[in-house]
């Protein structure tokens, strides 16, 4: 793409594409689950047709991911629960009662036993799969928005809603560092905080339209993107690092190059 390269992202579908906010790959096929945050269902795809609907929150669903293998989903949703779908029976095999909107989750292993979930109540919890409670809470001052695990899986970053974001180190589950900076705000309790490939750089969007580069280990910023004119919600690096891309509220995505 050429650098800055702008988009306008519109449909018939508006309503639900306003809300529709990752799509993910399931590493062992091309199947493609997508949160559909409207009709409060889950809707998987492969790159021929329609596959699954999986119907079963009474909210929002904010987040869903592939469970340590291709045949199993979970999902978080501002109905309070974090709910684990069989993709082969098409059904729901667990609930885990959170207490509180889930807004992201996140899987920490290959075996999908650890899940953890950031909340409108202002904190993570962790899962262990096989349990039906939580097993830690970590409490902020504010909102979490989003989290992001490094490919190691050893540090998780966090959004939150009093304008920072968090490191944690998960082999000790303790904050080892804050980012924030002047003009940096969290614009919606949706937005997106991600690692680059290496695990040195975080990009996240402001509500001032700005994209805002960190550095992991300096934990200064490294660069402002200046080039959209709303709230930026979500941000998603090439897998080699080489670029970035950007969304804002008012339907323009712009891919970045030599960031």
């Amino acid at each position: 793409f050429p650098q800055n390269e702008q988009f306008t992202c519109s449909s018939p579908f508006d309503k639900v594409h306003r809300r529709m906010h990752k799509v993910f790959q399931s590493p062992p096929s091309s199947n493609k689950l997508s949160p559909d945050t409207t009709r409060k269902k889950r809707k998987l795809f492969n790159s021929a047709r329609f596959g699954h609907t999986l119907t079963g929150h009474s909210g929002k669903v904010m987040a869903a991911k592939f469970l340590g293998e291709a045949s199993k989903v979970v999902t978080g949703s501002h109905d309070r629960t974090l709910k684990i779908w069989d993709l082969r029976s098409r059904a729901c095999i667990e609930t885990k009662f959170a207490g509180s909107s889930c807004n992201d989750l996140v899987i920490v292993d290959s075996s999908g036993s650890t899940i953890i979930s950031g909340h409108f109540d202002k904190s993570i919890r962790f899962w262990d799969a096989r349990s039906e409670s939580s097993a830690n809470n970590i409490l902020f001052n504010g909102k979490v928005t989003s989290l992001d695990l490094t490919r190691d899986a050893k540090y998780l970053i966090c959004c939150v809603r009093d304008d920072t974001l968090k490191l944690l180190d998960l082999r000790m589950n303790q904050v080892v560092k804050s980012f924030s900076c002047d003009g940096f705000k969290v614009g919606c309790d949706w937005t997106r905080v991600t690692f680059s490939p290496d695990g040195q750089y975080l990009a996240v969007g402001s509500a001032d339209g700005n994209v805002y580069i960190w550095g992991v280990n300096s934990g200064k910023v490294e660069t402002v993107l200046k080039e959209h004119s709303s709230a930026v919600t979500a941000t998603g690096w090439h897998p080699y690092g080489t670029m970035l891309a950007s969304v804002d509220r008012s339907k323009k995505a712009v891919i970045w190059s030599d960031i």
